[in-house]
């Protein structure tokens, strides 16, 4: 039987180690791919979870359906597993971490979209719910690794550019007080954004690659953790449509 709470202290020890890629998986098979190239996580996506199912992003997919991908991806490997739960499909925080354990997660990325209302989250009722998850873990007796998504850079959420640092900042530094293992400024291209935003939240932080930041760009800025969500997802689609087509141009 796994031992959880070993996996979610060995989940949270890497973040403050040799920088975290983390090369997403949507199924058992991409799971065991990442896992035999020797990362040492998996995490998933779920964006490329939600296309697999049919379903759209933004918690467009039933969130059993979710889980339960989720779940055999965390059979099918042996290393620790973190998994995208969006913005927790409406769970009390409870209900939350004990359905990730149940699947075998011994972490997981939350955003502070609100997908029903549109928009963001209030920081304050967002940083409060996290707390409460934070809690319930440590009562369920596993310290899930919380990676708090802050989507202040997304453009659907339409905040004036002149604001998002500072906004990104003001949230982080309540997301991380209210118990939170990384901050996740999700959508920052910018070097200069990113530098600051490492300098001024506490503990580590998740970046992702751009054309700005590629990897050595990152660990030169002190970036624990890198994700890469839907990409591999979508460059597999992509090298299955250019195989058919060129099947196809053979009949």
């Amino acid at each position: 039987m796994t031992d959880l709470k070993a996996h979610a202290d060995t989940l949270r020890a890497l973040h403050t180690k040799e920088m975290l890629v983390l090369p997403n998986a949507w199924d058992a098979a991409s799971a065991k791919a990442v896992a035999a190239a020797g990362f040492p996580v998996i995490a998933t996506a779920s964006n490329a979870i939600a296309a697999m199912l049919g379903h759209p992003d933004g918690e467009g997919a039933p969130w059993r359906e979710m889980f339960a991908a989720a779940g055999r991806i965390a059979r099918a490997v042996a290393i620790p597993v973190t998994v995208d739960a969006e913005a927790g499909y409406g769970m009390r925080p409870r209900e939350l971490v004990d359905r990730l354990l149940d699947i075998g997660a011994v972490g997981c990325n939350l955003e502070d979209t609100d997908h029903r209302a549109g928009g963001l989250t209030d920081p304050g009722a967002h940083a409060r719910w996290l707390a409460e998850i934070r809690s319930a873990a440590n009562d369920a007796g596993v310290p899930i690794v919380i990676n708090a998504r802050i989507d202040v850079f997304l453009p659907k959420n339409r905040v004036p550019e002149s604001e998002r640092l500072a906004e990104t900042i003001r949230r982080g530094l309540r997301y991380r007080e209210a118990g939170a293992d990384c901050l996740y400024p999700i959508g920052v291209g910018g070097r200069d954004d990113l530098a600051t935003l490492v300098a001024e939240l506490p503990g580590p932080i998740n970046g992702n690659t751009g054309a700005q930041l590629p990897l050595a760009t990152l660990r030169d800025l002190g970036v624990a953790r890198v994700s890469y969500g839907p990409r591999f997802y979508n460059a597999a689609i992509a090298q299955l449509t250019t195989s058919l087509e060129e099947l196809r141009a053979q009949l």
